[in-house]
């Protein structure tokens, strides 16, 4: 069963500081999440856009991320919108090759 890669981008409408603190906020309630091996965290500042590109064990996790809490809170967060979510399998031998952490 191949891992699998979610990546989410939103736009904001927040300064950037604040943005910055909410995503501290999630750091750690992310981090805990089910059968997730890590995120990196995206900014593009001149777009005011944000996200992150999420490793998951397998498709269990990740749909159960995407029907959590976390995800849940961001859909109905004013501060966001544009919100884009995109599950990928991951290519192990091909990722190796590359260096990929998987």
């Amino acid at each position: 069963m191949p891992k699998k890669i979610l990546q989410i981008n939103m736009k904001y409408k927040i300064p950037a500081d604040v943005l910055s603190k909410a995503f501290m906020d999630l750091a750690k309630p992310i981090a805990d999440t089910k059968g997730l091996e890590w995120k990196v965290w995206l900014h593009d500042p001149d777009n005011k856009i944000a996200g992150g590109i999420y490793l998951f064990k397998d498709e269990e996790s990740v749909r159960d991320y995407l029907g959590g809490k976390i995800v849940a809170d961001l859909m109905k967060n004013p501060a966001v919108s544009d919100i884009d979510a995109k599950v990928f399998d991951v290519l192990p031998e091909q990722s190796k090759i590359t260096r990929g952490p998987c």
